[in-house]
């Protein structure tokens, strides 16, 4: 084991890799089901070569900043917010441009969860003579790739549960009318949110009810795919989300007592439509639901309801984190934003983590963690 690894992080380090995890960000959204990644190759205290993973495909943040740095890269030091692959993928192994651009010292913030690098890349660097210094800012990387992380070690991706109600968790008048619960600035905020994940996800309901389009406005990262439960096949093949011209980012998950004439028809416009066993109830088994979603390469997703689905969500033992707008408002009666969760004692109460309060405008939004079983005992 290098000592190097034992070493406090210097201020020089943490201020570079700070940069990497900027560089790294600007790859949300077009490169999953890989990690966000940035990279800085620094000589004598001078950045020479930046860079990070642009597309899913195409060239990786070592490879891009190695490029940008050309002769410069020689006994210089890379910061890297992940491990550097060490196998054949879509490119070249990481590990063997690295160690050919002449570097002499790699400093990285997470090691890679996926098992075919995993310590591996480590591993080769220090090989080949390469000093390495582990987990800079391991945390704020982790959090850069909490989705992709959860992807790779349980084959599920990160769930998130949004929630817009009034103080008195109303998502909707008696009558259904819920436009507009939160205001316009919370409503643009929560569409950056949406362009943050890999896919948003509503309940045929909301989709019959408010024919959303489920897209990412007022921001520059592109629309995440949409995934609608109906598990009876109840949606309109005029609804937006199949006729906006980009039902090719429509998922439809149903069950097998779907019409299969139906079904047809949606991949006709270029829907995909999942089809999954339901429970006894009617309902997508949350297992089979988030597994399936995992295998088409979704390593994140932001529920957004309507109240089955929030429910259903607050049940599921999958659910990471909690994000809920509230607005001054109070209706008194009307459809709350949760149904019966089945429990009937305080001690039984789900509970959350890590909560932060921000304020938008007349809004606020709340945002926590899920508290699964085994982090209470």
């Amino acid at each position: 084991m290098s000592t190097e690894k034992a070493k406090s992080v210097s201020e020089a380090d943490k201020n570079f890799m700070k940069r990497a995890l900027t560089l790294a960000e600007r790859g949300r959204g077009y490169v999953s089901p890989n990690p966000l990644v940035g990279a800085v190759v620094v000589n004598e205290g001078k950045v020479v070569g930046e860079g990070y993973h642009k597309k899913f495909g195409q060239a990786h943040a070592e490879v891009n900043a190695l490029d940008a740095a050309g002769d410069k890269a020689l006994n210089a030091t890379l910061y890297v917010t992940l491990e550097p692959c060490v196998h054949q993928g879509k490119t070249e192994p990481c590990v063997d441009y690295i160690f050919q651009a002449g570097i002499s010292r790699v400093v990285i913030g997470l090691i890679d969860p996926n098992p075919l690098v995993n310590g591996k890349g480590v591993e080769f660097l220090r090989s080949k003579g390469i000093t390495v210094q582990e987990n800079v800012l391991a945390e704020k990387c982790q959090e850069l790739n909490a989705g992709y992380t959860k992807y790779i070690t349980l084959g599920k991706p990160l769930i998130t549960l949004k929630i817009a109600q009034t103080l008195d968790g109303r998502i909707a008048t008696n009558t259904g009318h819920s436009k507009w619960v939160t205001n316009e600035e919370t409503r643009n905020y929560s569409h950056k949110l949406r362009a943050r994940h890999d896919a948003i996800m509503v309940g045929i309901r909301t989709v019959i009810n408010d024919d959303p389009y489920l897209t990412a406005r007022q921001t520059r990262l592109p629309s995440p795919k949409r995934v609608i439960l109906d598990s009876k096949l109840r949606v309109p093949l005029d609804a937006n989300v199949l006729s906006d011209g980009h039902a090719n980012r429509t998922i439809i998950v149903t069950s097998n007592q779907a019409s299969k004439e139906k079904v047809r028809r949606i991949v006709e416009r270029g829907g995909t439509v999942l089809v999954l066993d339901a429970d006894e109830n009617g309902w997508i088994p949350q297992e089979s639901l988030w597994t399936n979603l995992a295998e088409l390469g979704i390593t994140s997703v932001y529920v957004e309801g309507g109240s089955a689905v929030q429910t259903q969500c607050l049940k599921s033992a999958n659910l990471d984190q909690i994000i809920i707008f509230y607005a001054p408002k109070i209706l008194g009666s009307g459809l709350n934003s949760v149904g019966d969760l089945g429990i009937r004692n305080m001690n039984q109460a789900l509970e959350l983590s890590d909560l932060k309060i921000k304020r938008l405008g007349t809004d606020f939004m709340i945002t926590a963690k899920y508290k699964h079983e085994e982090e209470t005992q």
